[in-house]
């Protein structure tokens, strides 16, 4: 098969990148960056250091025209996690008008006006997606599968968590895959049984061996227009009726709760740590220690609003330090920085206690050592992207087994 060329949307330091040029079957021609909340572009910075300047755009993807993009296989992007409803349909057209800022209407846009469409779409946020938003539990992912749906996308999709599968990090995320109409593997899905699809056969259960919890397979269709849908889906507020897996195909929805299956190698924290090589300034102090004990320990306290109101509050302990024999917990965008936090990795060395320095945390997430070591960018900055970051081996992962599945059809 011939190398498939990506697109790659809210690129932050290039982790999707990373992923798919491991195999060497994909090739990224074009990437955007852009963080509206800072003046300083430092993930952009980053990017282009590492992958060079041409066909990168550092400008707000709502105002790159789609015409400036250039025809790719394979989309991909870790896009934000936000409102998706609509608020209405344009007159004669099949376009919607989300809320200004709400960056799924970009992927969406680009796809409806890409005359040569991408034939693959591989997408990642949060796993709370499939339960957004309260209200209306699972509304916000019906409106993405639908208007795929809409677009000629069949989609599968599953929540991944790294540390299930041997890497360094308890990160869960929902994946999901696009396949268009013109695809083998559109074809494929469309004439095979659902369950043994989502368990065995499909590219996901492929690169991330599972079980099925639940004996019985929920199906269910995404009934009228994307408006319609908004303003009904789920309007009782029950349970999401999204599973941890599932697959749509022209508007019809199977989804079924899956569990990981693996017995291969593990990694933990202390395969990650630097050994007598990390910062002394990440060490923590005498002084300092009550208050990161306090921040870790259990409480039950009287607290106190601004306007006076007095409450209860209370939480659990947290492991302190961090059990080097596990998996991390989950890299916030906070870890970095020298004050004490609850959430922060802190572990134990011959020299003391110590938080996670940046070689450590891009080891994490599976980056090459120093990829976000760049004159200008503060550690804090540098946690502030793997923080943002996925772990790159679960990209590895899915790019093989999408690059196997496609030359096992064209045979």
């Amino acid at each position: 098969m011939q190398q498939l060329t990506v697109c790659e949307l809210f690129a932050g330091v290039g982790g999707f990148r990373l992923g798919l040029e491991n195999t060497e079957k994909f090739k990224v021609i074009w990437s955007n960056q852009w963080e509206p909340s800072t003046k300083k572009q430092h993930a952009s910075l980053v990017y282009e250091a590492r992958f060079g300047a041409k066909n990168h755009s550092n400008v707000n993807i709502e105002e790159v025209p789609t015409s400036k993009i250039p025809d790719h296989d394979m989309l991909v992007g870790g896009f934000p996690c936000q409102d998706y409803s609509v608020a209405t349909t344009l007159k004669n057209s099949k376009g919607l008008i989300g809320k200004k800022g709400v960056l799924w209407w970009s992927i969406h846009r680009i796809l409806s006006e890409k005359e040569k469409k991408p034939k693959y779409l591989l997408l990642e946020n949060v796993d709370r997606l499939l339960k957004s938003p309260s209200n209306q539990r699972g509304r916000d992912f019906a409106l993405m599968l639908k208007s795929l749906s809409n677009l000629g996308y069949a989609v599968e999709w599953r929540v991944i968590n790294a540390a299930d599968y041997g890497m360094p990090q308890r990160r869960r995320r929902v994946f999901f895959l696009g396949y268009h109409r013109s695809t083998l593997i559109y074809q494929k899905l469309q004439n095979s049984n659902t369950k043994n699809w989502l368990v065995k056969d499909g590219i996901l259960p492929t690169a991330f061996p599972a079980d099925t919890v639940s004996k019985t397979i929920s199906d269910f269709g995404l009934e009228g227009d994307l408006v319609s849908l908004s303003n009904l889906f789920n309007k009782d507020g029950g349970l999401s009726p999204f599973l941890n897996s599932g697959v749509c195909i022209d508007d019809m929805v199977s989804t079924i709760k899956t569990a990981a299956c693996y017995d291969g190698d593990r990694k933990v924290i202390a395969d990650i740590m630097e050994n007598g090589t990390a910062d002394p300034e990440l060490y923590i102090s005498e002084e300092e220690l009550p208050k990161w004990e306090y921040l870790k320990g259990a409480k039950k306290e009287m607290r106190k609003t601004k306007s006076g109101f007095k409450y209860n509050y209370s939480e659990g302990s947290m492991i302190f330090p961090d059990a080097l024999n596990q998996p991390s917990r989950t890299i916030i965008t906070g870890e970095g920085g020298k004050s004490p936090s609850r959430f922060k990795h802190v572990v134990a060395t011959k020299k003391g206690l110590r938080r996670l320095s940046p070689i450590e945390l891009e080891r994490l997430n599976m980056f090459p050592d120093d990829h976000t070591k760049l004159e200008g960018i503060s550690d804090a900055k540098r946690a502030f992207f793997m923080g943002n970051a996925l772990v790159v081996g679960v990209v590895d992962k899915i790019g093989d087994a999408l690059v196997k599945k496609i030359k096992k059809l064209e045979k």
